[in-house]
């Protein structure tokens, strides 16, 4: 089968063509990477990136939003002089701020879990050793080959993740203990 022609032929350089210009274009028409949902929604894509952030009520640069006053001498006496912000703008999205700061203030969720296999494990060696980490170690359940220290740590978490749940998990193990006697 011949070859296409034109594709052996070696192609010229173009120097005429500024690619440096093509590249910045490309860039600049690019929307900005916004992470928070409620600057995106708000967000006007027609306007300065300036122009968005004045208009929800927000800083584009922080030491122009928060001047550091600059203190004068004045007749051997030290006066701090206001920082006065030159042609206030108006915020006409305000609703952004609020839902923002509303956000922030919502609790945290604790998002620390165990694994139910180590949650049983725990509740195993305590059922069948009690406080016995030495027996423990030896047990058969223990596939891991835990140390005592190992476990007694591994209890440790589980306290200090779920104690209502280990102090009502002791209180029932009690009763048995004294049913047993």
């Amino acid at each position: 089968m011949p070859k296409a022609k034109g594709k052996s032929r070696r192609h010229k350089y173009s120097y005429n063509l500024n690619r440096k210009r093509l590249y910045r274009s490309a860039r600049r028409r690019a929307a900005p990477r916004i992470a928070c949902s409620h600057i995106r929604h708000a967000w006007d894509p027609h306007k300065s990136v300036a122009q968005n952030l004045a208009e929800m009520g927000l800083a584009e640069d922080p030491n122009k939003a928060v001047p550091i006053p600059k203190k004068l001498s004045v007749s051997g006496m030290e006066v701090e002089s206001d920082g006065q912000q030159l042609g206030k703008k108006i915020v006409r999205k305000p609703y952004v701020v609020n839902e923002m700061e509303l956000e922030a203030s919502l609790p945290e969720k604790k998002s620390n879990t165990l694994s139910r296999d180590l949650i049983d494990y725990v509740r195993y060696m305590i059922q069948n050793h009690g406080e016995n980490y030495k027996e423990m170690a030896r047990d058969e359940k223990n596939y891991y080959q835990d140390t005592p220290k190992q476990i007694k740590r591994k209890i440790n978490v589980y306290k200090n993740f779920y104690p209502e749940e280990y102090k009502n998990f002791i209180a029932s193990l009690k009763p048995e203990k004294m049913e047993v006697q």
